[in-house]
């Protein structure tokens, strides 16, 4: 009866396309949650989002743009950014170079409630008119209100 009911949940991934996970069972079962339709642009909106609250100068306005227990790699930091205080950290000091970021390149992948914003862009500094060119990748989620940045990954290109 065991192998049935797992064939069934099995099932029910592929036709429902949101998931959870049933405790104990290693294996996941449709969500009653509904899954939020986001567009590619509406996805690309959330950089600018992002991208505007750097401008802003205010480290706290970035800081909210990331979900609670989300992860930054950044650009010029060595260290993992986990905690809301470790990211405004890193943006206090960023910011300080007032830099904008414009999007180069990129490919956007929509999941039930999650989306992938992955690419290139180039940060240029308003204090020095120096710009570094990075690979990035943004996921986020819906948290039931908005959309937030669960990981943020950025580093600088390796090739000139």
């Amino acid at each position: 009866m065991r192998k049935i009911s797992v064939l069934s949940q099995a099932v029910a991934i592929v036709l429902g396309g949101c998931a959870v996970s049933l405790p104990g069972s290693g294996f996941a079962s449709t969500s009653t949650e509904a899954c939020k339709a986001i567009s590619e642009q509406e996805v690309a909106a959330l950089f600018d989002r992002w991208n505007g609250s750097l401008q802003s100068g205010d480290p706290d306005k970035v800081v909210a743009n990331y979900a609670d227990g989300s992860v930054l790699l950044a650009t010029v930091s060595n260290q993992p950014r986990l905690t809301a205080s470790e990211k405004k950290d890193y943006f206090v000091r960023f910011q300080k170079n007032r830099p904008v970021g414009e999007i180069d390149s990129r490919t956007i992948q929509i999941g039930c409630n999650t989306a992938v914003d992955t690419g290139l862009y180039t940060f240029t500094y308003g204090t020095t008119g120096a710009s570094v060119k990075a690979r990035y990748t943004y996921t986020y989620s819906w948290d039931g209100k908005q959309w937030l940045i669960t990981s943020h990954h950025s580093s600088a290109m390796p090739e000139n």
